[in-house]
Order: structure tokens, then sequence, then C-alpha cells
């Protein structure tokens, strides 16, 4: 009889936490606590992941300047959305733009819902997305543009480049209705950062000697810890996009580390093998990134054999944007970041038309039988890249205007933004790589 009681006690305690995911109002816990940390995973990938990555792969002389140009674009970036930028995106407007309904976000209240998890939830979440593409961009622009530049360029940038974007992918626009598929972000972030950047760089100029042997790393350990914090943080970017706790979100964080390991693995193999025959720590977390880049907008539409396809050809276009096509072109992305995010992007975008694999998810890529899904890429991969360009170059002429030029002159620029402008020293000439 007390076994009997013991156990009926046992199952009645166990029914709240095993036969409800969902309350009366229709939030999912569950949902909502894989939501609550995939954010927080996102977040840090911009001032800690980015920072410590591009920190590394700049020169000593303007380190704390780099860092700094993405750690006050996450916090630029972040007022900017919850007053306009959302709205912009998410709110109802036409198919190029949102309206004003959620501007200071005034109509979202503490208990209403995007789906299954909290509405603010969502709005932080996605925010962190449009931080973490405007720092991508101040990479192309580096150890000489104006830091005044940067931080009125990157408000204006998340407010009527990126927020727009984001609306015409994911907040009901003309690319969503269209069709694209763009699970977290290919061209809403990647190809639009990419863009941008390549843009920028024309408009400033090559850097003095920016060709010179002198023009080393300031720390490959640096740049492979935040490579590190990067590929840790993007399971939250790609699982995360699928806002719930399901099936879907855990084969998006297996493709995402499959992709990100072909890739770095391909990257190593050619340089290896052509170059200077030597295997670099830094062509293999190049490689990784570049992995995670093409893996992004598939990540929730492609199988593990998509994974690997995307992964390996994203670290071999990654090689050739930058060791080649920069080199061939003459121009002076500082931190490849049209080489890497831009050009591997736009491949990723389109392989999602071949690849969506419908046992995944509700797409039909062309493997599949539906070659309409690449028509659907190609048309937003071309809006992306003529609305970033233009737009971008339009405010970046805009921005010179008001502080009386884009670029620092010639002597701060050989003496180093760090010392120079910032007054701070980044670390102990005795850190050596």
């Amino acid at each position: 009889m007390n076994r009997k009681f013991i156990t009926a006690l046992t199952m009645a305690l166990a029914v709240p936490f095993c036969g409800y995911s969902q309350d009366s109002t229709g939030i999912s816990t569950g949902d909502t606590a894989w939501m609550l940390i995939a954010t927080a995973l996102v977040m840090l990938m911009t001032p800690a992941g980015l920072t410590l990555f591009y920190g590394g792969l700049t020169q000593r002389k303007s380190v704390l300047n780099t860092i700094g140009m993405s750690y006050t674009a996450f916090c630029t970036a972040t007022v900017v959305w919850v007053v306009i930028g959302y709205s912009f995106a998410f709110g109802t407007g036409n198919d190029f733009i949102g309206g004003f309904e959620y501007f200071m976000l005034n109509s979202i209240k503490i208990n209403d819902l995007s789906g299954t998890i909290p509405h603010f939830l969502y709005v932080m979440f996605q925010g962190t997305f449009a931080a973490i593409a405007v720092a991508l961009v101040s990479g192309s622009i580096i150890e000489r543009v104006k830091f005044s530049t940067w931080i009125i360029f990157s408000i204006l940038w998340v407010a009527l480049i990126y927020s727009p974007i984001a609306h015409m992918v994911w907040g009901g626009g003309i690319l969503s209705n269209h069709g694209e598929l763009d699970f977290a972000g290919g061209t809403v972030i990647h190809i639009n950062a990419g863009i941008s950047g390549l843009v920028l760089a024309y408009m400033l100029g090559n850097r003095r000697g920016h060709n010179n042997d002198d023009n080393r790393p300031s720390s490959t350990k640096l740049m492979l810890l935040g490579s590190s914090l990067l590929w840790f943080g993007w399971f939250g970017f790609n699982g995360g996009s699928q806002l719930a706790a399901d099936f879907i979100a855990a084969n998006a964080l297996l493709v995402t580390n499959v992709a990100a390991a072909a890739g770095g693995l391909t990257w190593l193999i050619i340089e290896w093998s052509t170059s200077d025959k030597k295997p670099t720590l830094l062509g293999s977390a190049s490689g990784v990134v570049s992995g995670l880049v093409g893996i992004t907008p598939a990540s929730g539409y492609v199988d593990v054999t998509g994974a690997l396809i995307i992964g390996i050809f994203s670290g071999a276009i990654g090689y050739f944007g930058v060791v080649k096509l920069k080199n061939m072109l003459g121009y002076d992305d500082t931190l490849d970041v049209f080489g890497i995010h831009g050009l591997v992007g736009i491949f990723g975008a389109i392989a999602t038309g071949f690849l969506a694999n419908p046992e995944i998810n509700d797409a039909t890529g062309l493997f599949y039988g539906n070659p309409g899904q690449v028509w659907s890429q190609l048309v937003a991969v071309l809006a992306t890249i003529a609305f970033a360009g233009v737009g971008s170059a339009i405010l970046f002429k805009l921005t010179t205007l008001i502080t009386g030029g884009g670029r620092i002159d010639r002597n701060l620029e050989d003496q180093g933004m760090d010392i120079g402008y910032h007054g701070e020293e980044s670390f102990d000439t005795a850190l050596d790589n």
C-alpha cells in the first residue's frame, strides 16, 4: 500500500513538469528558455567575439580603435534598434520598410507574445543581429576612418539600410513575398555588411602602405580566441532563428558546426598546398568563419550533406576572395569583410536555393525538384547588393559632409589611432604572437 501511494504521489508531482509546455497565455517556457540563451549567445558575438577577432587581425597601433569601433557599434545599434530600427524592420508598412507603430516600443506590452515567446525577447534577439551587422562593416575601413564619422554612419546605417532590408526579407516585405529563403541572415547581415564595407573601402581609399609586410596581425592568439567565441555564439545565431526549441533548431546547430569545420579544413588544405606551403591558424580561423557565413541562410533548410557542400565551397570561396580577388582588384578591405562575408554570403544564399531539403523544413531547392527557388535567391541577392551598395554610398557621403571628411590625416594614420586619437595603448609590446 505504501509503495502504491508513493508511486501515485510521484506521478502527481511530475505532471506539472512533464505534461505542459505552454500556460494559458500561450507562452512556451521551453521556447522562451532557449531563446533567452540564444539571445545571450548572439550578444556575446559582437562586444567579445568580433572585437577580439578584429583586434587580433589589425596592426598593433590600431588595436583599441578597431575594438572600439565594434564595441560602440553594438551600443549605437542597440539604441537605434529600440527607438526606430525594430519598427522600420517589423512594423506594418509597405514592401520596402515598416512604419512607426513600434517607435520606442511603446505599443508593446510586457505580456505580449511573438509566437510562443515574449515579444520583448524577440525584439532583443533581432537587435543583436542588427548590432553585429553594422559592426562587421567597420572591418573594411579600420585604421583610416574618423571615429566620429563611423559613429554617425553606424546610426544611419542601422536605421536606413539594415532595417529596411530586414523588413524586405523577414518583416513581410517584397523579398519574403517573392519566396526568398534566408533562415538566419545571409542577405540581411552578411551580403548587406559585405557590400557596404566594400563600398566604403573604395570611397575612403587604400591605407598608406597597405601592402607592406609590416602590416602584420597584432595577435594571432586574440584572433583565434575571437573566432572561437564567434563560432560558439553562432549556435544562438542560427539555432535561435527557429524561435523555438525543436527539431529544426537542433538541425541548425548540427549543420552550423559541420559547415564551420569543413570550411576551416578546406582553407587550411588550400593554403597548405599552395602559397608558402604552410598551414596557418589565421587561415584555419578564416575558413571557419567562412563556413559559418555560408551556412547561415541555409541552416534551417539543409541536411548534413548540404552543410558539408556549403562548408567546403565556402572555405574555398573565402580563400579566393581574400588571397586572390582583393589583390586582383586592388581594393583595401582591411579585414576582408567583403571577401568573407560578402562573397561567401552571396554563395550561401544561392546555394540555399539548390540544397534546401523538404525533409528538413517546408522548403524545396533545385536538387529536390524546385528550380524556381534558385531564381528567388538570385533576385534577393541582387536586390540586397543594389540597396546596400547605393544606400551605403549615399549615407557615407552625407556623413562625411557632417564631419568634414571621413578620413583621418596622414600623420595620425602613420602614428596609429590608439595613441594619437584615443590616448590609450592596447597591450604590452612584450605580448608577441
